[in-house]
């Protein structure tokens, strides 16, 4: 029962971990990005576009191969979400539009192109369900390892998963030591913290705040795909995201921007979201104040932080704010 709860809670927080990996990434330069809802959305419709014509060009489902079914949406949803990082740059950074407000616009129009481009493909294989099944695609992207099975607990806590949650973890430990211990890590959270600093020291504060978002937003559309193609066995319905990208976005408060933190703080996300599940007799009312526990546990940490003041615990300075360099 605890090992199957434990895998469950690490497969429902694998998608957040991206995109606070990616938030996190992001804000250390001083961007406050809340459109990673919408480009994981985007990240994950596109995957879905590219399996969608790649399966339809098969003749069969047994002529699939391995590296083109996983290559393609990959590549597919590090395009889309690569592209949306870009749109939130040149508002945010070329044009200085403020960022709340893009932010927000981007999750509006990531989450209306996923919906208008999902619906059509649900019209194209004229289903008399709401949604589209990539089952051939979806085997490659959960595929464990062969030994997995045969390990019992240990097996399925540690080993029983698709490659992307281990790329999850990856990412989040190698975007910690990027920070911490690299001299573009220190360039990064410079600019986030005073721009005029860092640009005074020669630092590119356009060109870093562009790359930071960009690849921030690369890393939270992975998360999109992986929902889809793991979590969700490959099927796509509109809306069938839920408020995950809002809890990447809280995971980020919660962690206080440490990546590291960000890999068992999404574990514990996780199983707060799913917790319900876990208990018998729970009426649906209930079941939805569950929901709830982990927005109310990110609320209870801010207060704490707020209280305590420490400056290692609090965000970039400069976070939310546009670079004007002619007041510097």
């Amino acid at each position: 029962m605890l090992a199957t709860f434990i895998q469950r809670a690490v497969m429902q927080g694998i998608p957040l971990l991206f995109g606070a990996t990616g938030e996190i990434l992001t804000e250390k330069s001083g961007n406050l990005n809340l459109g990673i809802p919408g480009i994981m959305y985007v990240g994950g419709i596109s995957g879905v576009i590219g399996a969608f014509f790649y399966e339809n060009s098969l003749a069969a489902p047994e002529d699939a191969n391995a590296f083109l079914a996983i290559s393609i949406p990959l590549l597919c949803s590090i395009l889309g979400s690569l592209v949306m990082g870009l749109i939130y740059c040149f508002l945010t950074v070329t044009l200085r539009a403020n960022q709340n407000v893009t932010g927000l616009a981007i999750t509006t129009f990531g989450v209306g192109f996923g919906n208008f481009f999902g619906g059509s493909l649900i019209k194209l294989v004229d289903t008399d369900v709401p949604s589209i099944s990539l089952t051939t695609t979806s085997n490659f992207f959960r595929t464990t390892l062969p030994f997995a099975d045969s390990t019992g607990w240990f097996g399925k806590i540690f080993l029983s998963y698709g490659f992307l949650a281990y790329v999850a973890i990856i990412l989040a430990l190698g975007c910690s030591f990027f920070l911490n211990r690299t001299r573009g890590g220190l360039h990064l959270r410079a600019v986030g913290e005073n721009p005029a600093t860092a640009d005074a020291a020669g630092i590119s504060v356009g060109k870093t705040k562009y790359l930071a978002t960009c690849i921030g937003s690369v890393i939270a559309g992975l998360g999109g795909l992986y929902y889809v193609m793991d979590y969700a066995n490959g099927v796509w319905s509109n809306d069938g995201f839920g408020d995950r990208g809002w809890l990447a976005i809280a995971l980020v408060i919660f962690v206080m921007w440490k990546p590291k933190s960000g890999i068992l703080g999404s574990i514990l996300f996780g199983g707060l979201y799913i917790i319900y599940l876990f208990i018998p007799g729970l009426p649906l009312r209930t079941q939805e104040l569950f929901k709830m526990l982990p927005y109310v546990v990110t609320i209870i940490v801010l207060i704490l932080v707020s209280i305590r003041n420490k400056k290692e615990n609090q965000g970039p300075q400069s976070l939310g704010l546009s670079y004007f360099r002619e007041e510097r």
